[in-house]
């Protein structure tokens, strides 16, 4: 799922994958795609170009990317892969 605003007109596009399979965690929050449940991996947000992304499936509600935001804002305590 992108996660960047659609106003950002970049060479590239943040995105963080999907999973109705992956554990749910306080990072990972639920949202309805298509009807279905799934949680998104924010752990695993990257940049991609958006010529490598399929077509649209919908868009999440204003509630779900406020979720999003929040998995997505770091915490204090928390600290970033490989330091340390």
């Amino acid at each position: 799922m992108v996660i960047q605003a659609d106003e950002l007109a970049l060479s590239t596009v943040l995105i963080a994958p999907t999973s109705q399979s992956a554990p749910p965690r306080i990072f990972r929050p639920a949202i309805s795609i298509a009807g279905e449940r799934t949680h998104v991996l924010v752990e695993q947000t990257t940049a991609v170009a958006p010529e490598r992304l399929g077509a649209v499936v919908g868009h999440v509600s204003r509630a779900e990317m406020d979720d999003i935001n929040s998995a997505a804002t770091p915490r204090p305590g928390t600290r970033l892969s490989g330091a340390g």
